[in-house]
Parts: C-alpha cells; sequence; structure tokens
C-alpha cells in the first residue's frame, strides 16, 4: 500500500463547525482510520496546516491534536507550493477575499456556506475558479444526513407518487447571553458581521430543496428580529441588527410547494432540531436528522374533525421507522472523501462554488422579498 499525502491549509478551524465537525470528525478522523483508500493500493494522507488570526488558539489546537504546522499568516501559506487545497471555515465576511487570494494562487478549494456576501461575489468566485482551472466544492452537509439519505431512497423508490408539498421546522432557543451563554457566536446577531438567519440557512435549503425536489424558482419570504438584544462573549449587551428568524414559502420546479421555518427563538417540540415532512399523493414522510418515518397510502386512517371531544387517535403510533440498511458515517466527513477523490482522482463532483452561488441567490432574494413585501422569482445561475 503506497501512500500519497495532500496537504490542506485549513482557516477557520478555531471556530466551533470549523473545529468540531471539519478538523477533528473529518480530517482527523480519517488519519485515524489510516487515510483514504484510493483503490488500486494507494492511501491518501490528509496533511492539515491550521491558519487562523488568533496565535495561542491555534498553538493550542495543534498541541491538543499532535499536529506541528499552523500560521496566522495566510499570504505566506497560499504561497507554499506544496499546499493542495485551501479549506475556509471562517466568518462570512472574511472568506470570499481569502478564497479569491487562494484561486489567484492556484489552489483547490473547499469552503463552507455561504461563499459571499452576496450572489456577484459567489459568482466571481465560480468563475475565477474555473478559469484557473482549480477544482472546487462548497459544504452541502445535509445532504449526507442519515435522515436525508433515507428520505433520498424513498424519493427515488417512488415511494411518494407526485410530491405535493414540503414543510420543513429548524430551530432552537439560543440564549441571549445574559444569565445563560449563548450557544451561537455573537456576530450571528449582527448584519454588519454577515449575521442573520437568512444568510445562515437559506444556502441550507436552496441544496437540501435543489437535490432532493427541485429548483427553487420563486421565494417568498417574511423575516424578523424577535429577540433585539443579546450580550456577548465577554458579557457585554449589544444590539441585534440581524434577522434570528425567518419564515419562507418556496415554489418548486414541477410545482410542489416547500414551507420552511428557520428560527433561533423557538423552543423544541418535535423529534430533531430539523424535521421535513413531505407529503405526495401516494404516501408522507417525516424526516430528521437521523430518523424517517412514512405512511402509506394504503395505512392513512381517516380522522374527523370533531373538537368537542378528545383525541382518540394515536397519530404518531401510525406512522412506521425507516431501517437503517445501511451504516451512515459522519456526513462532513462523507463529504469530504468525496472532494478528495474529485481531487486526486478527478471523479465527479457537481456541490461546486456555482452550487454555493444558488445558495447565496436565494438567501439575497428572501431577504428582498421579506424588505419588499412580495413574492420574487429565482432565476438559473450560470457563468
Amino acid at each position: 500500500m503506497t501512500r500519497r499525502t495532500v496537504r490542506i491549509a485549513m482557516n477557520g478551524v478555531t471556530g466551533r463547525m470549523g473545529y468540531r465537525q471539519h478538523l477533528v470528525r473529518s480530517i482527523l478522523a480519517l488519519r485515524e482510520q489510516g487515510g483514504l483508500d484510493l483503490g488500486n493500493g494507494e492511501t491518501l494522507w490528509p496533511e492539515p496546516v491550521l491558519v487562523g488570526r488568533r496565535e495561542p488558539a491555534l498553538r493550542a489546537l495543534a498541541e491538543r491534536h499532535g499536529l506541528t504546522e499552523w500560521s496566522t499568516d495566510l499570504d505566506a501559506v497560499l504561497a507554499d507550493d506544496s499546499i493542495d487545497i485551501y479549506f475556509d471555515a471562517q466568518v462570512t465576511s472574511a472568506r470570499a477575499e481569502a478564497i479569491t487570494k487562494a484561486i489567484r494562487a492556484g489552489k483547490h478549494i473547499y469552503t463552507e456556506k455561504p461563499t459571499a456576501a452576496d450572489l456577484a461575489g459567489a459568482l466571481e468566485l465560480a468563475r475565477l475558479a474555473t478559469e484557473k482551472g482549480v477544482r472546487h466544492g462548497v459544504v452541502q452537509d445535509k445532504l449526507f444526513l442519515p435522515g436525508l439519505l433515507k428520505l433520498k431512497r424513498l424519493i427515488d423508490g417512488g415511494f411518494f407518487g407526485e410530491i405535493l408539498s414540503v414543510r420543513g421546522e429548524f430551530g432552537y432557543w439560543v440564549f441571549e447571553g445574559d444569565w445563560q451563554d449563548a450557544q451561537r457566536p455573537s456576530w450571528n446577531y449582527r448584519a454588519e458581521d454577515g449575521g442573520g438567519i437568512v444568510v445562515d440557512m437559506f444556502p441550507h435549503w436552496e441544496y437540501v430543496l435543489h437535490e432532493l425536489f427541485g429548483r427553487v424558482t420563486s421565494v417568498t419570504a417574511q423575516v424578523a428580529t424577535h429577540v433585539p438584544r443579546r450580550w456577548d462573549e465577554q458579557g457585554k449587551p449589544y444590539e441585534a441588527t440581524a434577522d434570528d428568524a425567518a419564515y419562507g414559502i418556496f415554489q418548486l420546479e414541477g410545482g410542489a410547494i416547500a414551507q420552511i421555518n428557520s428560527s433561533w427563538t423557538v423552543r423544541v417540540n418535535r423529534d430533531e432540531l430539523v424535521e421535513f415532512q413531505v407529503d405526495g399523493t401516494h404516501g408522507s414522510a417525516v424526516a430528521g436528522l437521523r430518523n424517517c418515518r412514512v405512511q402509506h397510502r394504503s395505512a392513512t386512517p381517516k380522522p374527523v374533525w370533531n373538537p368537542d371531544i378528545p383525541a382518540t387517535e394515536p397519530f404518531r403510533d401510525q406512522w412506521q421507522e425507516i431501517p437503517d440498511n445501511a451504516e451512515f458515517d459522519n456526513g462532513f466527513k462523507a463529504q469530504w472523501e468525496l472532494f478528495l477523490r474529485h481531487v486526486t482522482l478527478g471523479e465527479p463532483y457537481h456541490w461546486d462554488l456555482l452550487a454555493g452561488a444558488r445558495g447565496v441567490q436565494l438567501a439575497e432574494l428572501g431577504l428582498k422579498s421579506a424588505a419588499e413585501g412580495r413574492r420574487l422569482d429565482v432565476p438559473e445561475v450560470s457563468l
């Protein structure tokens, strides 16, 4: 077995998502399993080079995991010809500039989303990468969740018949930061720093809807800043300028309608933090992060509305759990593996910067729809 090394500049891994999902559960997990088996007796060994602004945090992180390479000088790292891939998990406002530098340095690009602050910037990144000839990918992790993989299995098997509608509920209560620490960083609630739930979550909903049900052709959205005052990491109060809840209606190619509520100001009364109910002529399903339950038309009860007596039917018990029938790896790791195979072997990969631009477009149009109080068409994007 021969080993090929791929060196990855990982920018932003001192943050929660970059650290937990991308560094620990993806790249370091690949190293713990001995690398990525490429077939033909060859293994790919990922070598992370940590990049960030805070030297003490980088040093501590590297020491914790036995890593030797880290830097606060992004330009120097990108000038290193031995670096193959640039990965970005920074705050949104810093992402486009750093990716642009990496593309011009000839690095392959893998990045979190949103890829840029607006559609024009996102399309420019896709154009630059295409012109430079580098390979590029955008994290679209929810497609690799067990619950959505089971849902995709149902769609591909024709379970639903004609799909009529999709209803999504996402969110949880993010503490304000005064009497309990917030679970999310304070910049998420400042529009001037690239925060807001529309910017954060509409790119996710774009690729979930696009990949599973069809392209989004129009959007109607209402947004709110339900909690206008929060406390930052130093315990200082600040005014929340970004939306913390969004209520969207999406028309899909083919006729189905999706409604998705996204909120950091909602208390959870569902089985998982995100759930999608899909209703079709032949059956329905409810899919979350890990689980998926179905009700076929042949097993659909006939409830009768009668508000004068207590409900007599155990509605949740009338659904059937979909079995795993497979082993599901961490979704972030699974997509990393596909992108690394794309870079090293040239295998197909379509979750690229243009796909990322579609997510930026939907967020941009969602905010515009809310500001103008009207439904907006979502044109197809192209280079």
